[in-house]
């Protein structure tokens, strides 16, 4: 039985000739600057940024759909995938929460009634009971078990874990919604009021065993798990939460030997330097809330660059992975690209080109210098979520993937979650279907998947998400505590000093230091339970 929240196995798959397919990308507007020690990269001025055709509006209302039409309007427990609906997940509510405000601010849905879905969701949540038993609780000490029940939000099985980062992806929604209602009327107040007391009696303290970091999680069969959040990757935002904490706050300490585990993904990949961390969820969930443009702390100083200009290179260097294609999948190219989290056809090993390859259904997928696992599945999410940060190539890859596989991959709530067309194999899939002539494709929407997409378009188009958070004090408090810096963060009317924006000459040595007094291990995991990433499907 796979554990929900251990993630994929480091260098299971090997790729042949990846050095050899470092090469630059064709030339395009609005190239990202790969040099480090240089500011940081800021967005095209309003009036340069590439339109969005229509394509992309009914992509945000069938998308926003999911979330309204899934959810159950009793409780607002969302289905981690959709029609499969096996039970909800708390990380798509957070997303759900997040969705509402943008169905209010396009018409899609009323005030009053995005109010009643909210409150009866925050409601449902607090209430919930809490505990140290196996059975007949929602979580403990403030968290969440990575999947609940759908209509009595109790754990769902014993294989579910007490999750920090699905916690953390549910509070980012339930601040969202704290900021967003601000009206001076009774229910925005109990809104108000219930996202603080959800958020304030987290503690996390609680899975900090390996002082200063912080666990993945807890079982109440077990006991807290041993994997602590380390590396680049989705954790980040566990660590903004509980750095923001006004009652059970970790120290700052944590955020410095969090980031002194960035080194061994530091480095040049696909001709891009940047933390080159696989999947690319590792690059968009905490960037779904915080606007990290021209905000630094201490390790993007030492860099200079910022965690947005990160993932624009994390998105060029995946679009010249799938150029360079060296484990020749059918269809990679410049406008079909995107390896993250997915559902894919089954866990098998079959013959493609002569060589014996492995697939897998629901897996993380991704590319980079350490983090690597590619079996030719394609998830939309990838691109279309990456939209804020290189919409240039962003915006024709949405297109062409509509374009060429629409008609089976497009549906009532938007792209569905992958597609495979090297996989034509007639063996039993664990989920999707085999369309004759274009391989397999996933026959489910995936919450965590959804939620991105359509958080990302809004954020292109106006800084809907961002701009909200960052009224958000818990979000300031946290990011200032980690020591960033510069930007939104500055006071108003105080211009960031532009050398705090210049990579510092003695960095290499201080990071040497740093790493050296790290209590993190640097020797990867032996196997793939020990490795980091997304959230994963049971067996």
């Amino acid at each position: 039985m796979r554990l929900s929240s251990l993630l994929m196995a480091s260098g299971l798959v090997l790729l042949a000739g990846l050095a050899a397919c470092d090469k630059k990308p064709p030339p395009a507007p609005l190239q990202p600057v790969r040099v480090t020690g240089r500011p940081p990269v800021e967005l095209p001025v309003e009036d340069k940024k590439p339109e969005l055709s229509p394509l992309f509006r009914d992509i945000e209302r069938r998308t926003f759909q999911f979330f309204w039409d899934t959810s159950n309007e009793l409780n607002g427990m969302t289905p981690d995938r959709y029609p499969s609906r096996p039970f909800a997940s708390v990380a798509s509510v957070g997303f759900a929460l997040t969705a509402y405000p943008i169905g209010i601010e396009n018409g899609w849905v009323s005030r009053t009634q995005a109010v009643d879905r909210t409150l009866a969701t925050l409601k449902f949540l607090y209430g919930l009971k809490q505990g140290k038993q196996d059975k007949g609780t929602a979580g403990y000490k403030g968290f969440y078990y990575h999947f609940l029940d759908m209509q009595t939000g109790e754990r769902y099985n014993s294989w579910v874990e007490l999750s920090s980062v699905d916690t953390s992806l549910l509070l980012m929604g339930v601040l969202f919604a704290q900021s967003y209602y601000d009206a001076d009327e009774p229910r925005e107040k109990e809104i108000r009021d219930l996202a603080e007391k959800i958020y304030r009696r987290v503690d996390w303290s609680f899975l900090q065993e390996n002082k200063p970091l912080i666990s993945m999680g807890w079982f109440p069969e077990s006991g807290v798990i041993k994997h602590d959040w380390k590396g680049y990757n989705e954790g980040m935002l566990v660590y903004l939460l509980a750095l923001g904490s006004p009652t059970h706050p970790v120290d700052p300490d944590a955020w410095q030997v969090w980031t002194r585990t960035y080194n061994d993904v530091w480095g040049v990949f696909q001709d891009q330097e940047y933390l080159a961390g696989g999947p690319m969820f590792w690059h968009q969930y905490t960037h779904v809330w915080v606007d990290f443009r021209g905000i630094q702390d201490d390790y993007m100083r030492e860099h200079g660059m910022d965690y947005f200009e990160n993932s624009r290179r994390a998105a060029y260097a995946h679009r010249q992975y799938a150029i360079n294609n060296p484990m020749k999948w059918k269809d990679y190219g410049e406008n079909v690209w995107g390896l993250t989290a997915s559902d894919g056809p089954q866990n098998t090993t079959q013959e493609y080109r002569g060589e014996q390859r492995q697939f897998r259904h629901y897996s993380a997928r991704g590319v980079g210098l350490r983090d690597v696992f590619d079996d030719g599945t394609i998830a939309p999410t990838a691109a279309v979520a990456s939209l804020p940060f290189a919409p240039e190539i962003v915006i024709p890859a949405t297109e062409e993937m509509h374009k060429r596989y629409g008609d089976y991959l497009y549906s009532s709530y938007g792209f569905l979650d992958a597609f495979n067309p090297s996989f034509t194999y007639e063996i039993p899939i664990k989920t999707g279907r085999i369309v004759p002539g274009h391989g397999w494709v996933a026959s489910d929407y995936i919450g965590i998947d959804q939620g991105p997409i359509l958080t990302m378009i809004a954020n292109y188009r106006n800084e809907f998400v961002w701009n909200v958070m960052k009224k958000n004090p818990h979000i300031r408090q946290g990011l200032e505590r980690a020591g960033f810096r510069g930007g939104w963060l500055a006071p108003e009317g105080e211009k960031p000093d532009p050398a705090s924006t210049m990579g510092d000459p003695d960095a290499a040595t201080a990071r040497a230091l740093g790493t050296a007094e790290s209590r993190i291990p640097s020797d990867p995991p032996a196997d793939a339970a020990e490795s980091p990433s997304r959230p994963q499907q049971p067996d």
